[in-house]
């Protein structure tokens, strides 16, 4: 019996067939004002929700920001909604990702040089281009336990998500190929 038989057949429980959980957008700017106002403006365009700025843990002053300051913007998105946004963010790199691009963890990284690759973004000269960083969580049902306050525990090694199965499942649910 191959691997993916293996994986394809402990699905068969729904409590070991993973899921992707949300969808995160993040463009760093690495400065506030007028530059991190367009970035937060293509965000809000490319998702249609109000994006988060994000704040510097510590002062850098070899790039110019100090603790505390506003340098880049995240959106998070879950459900149905993460998945329609995550398919035109995959047409813009053409659903092909490096096998790389997957942690130990089976969540998925990968980055869209120029924002106006996207589907349906058109350019805007007084916004300018902004790359950004796309995020795919991967987990099993019953992860909740694990980030709840109240009778915290571990996940078991067993229960987390693999490298293998998160291609496998990404790649039958969206059409992924790894390269």
């Amino acid at each position: 019996m191959s691997l993916e038989e293996q994986i394809l057949k402990s699905w068969e429980n729904p409590m070991r067939k993973p899921r992707i959980v949300k969808v995160t957008l993040n463009i760093g700017v690495g400065q506030s004002g007028e530059r991190l106002a367009k970035a937060m403006k293509v965000l809000e365009t490319i998702t249609g929700k109000k994006p988060a700025p994000r704040r510097a843990k510590k002062t850098e002053r070899a790039f110019g920001f100090k603790k505390g300051e506003a340098i880049g913007a995240v959106v998070t998105l879950r459900g149905e909604e993460a998945i329609s946004i995550l398919k035109r963010l995959l047409d813009a790199v053409g659903y092909r990702l490096k096998a790389s691009s997957v942690d130990q963890h089976g969540n998925v990284c990968f980055g869209i040089p120029e924002h106006i690759q996207i589907p349906g973004i058109r350019y805007d000269p007084a916004i300018g281009i902004f790359g950004l960083d796309v995020c795919i969580t991967v987990q099993r049902p019953g992860h909740r336990v694990a980030l709840r306050r109240r009778a915290k525990a571990r996940i078991p090694r067993r229960h987390r998500v693999t490298r293998e199965e998160s291609m496998l499942l990404l790649s039958r649910e969206l059409g992924i190929t790894f390269v």
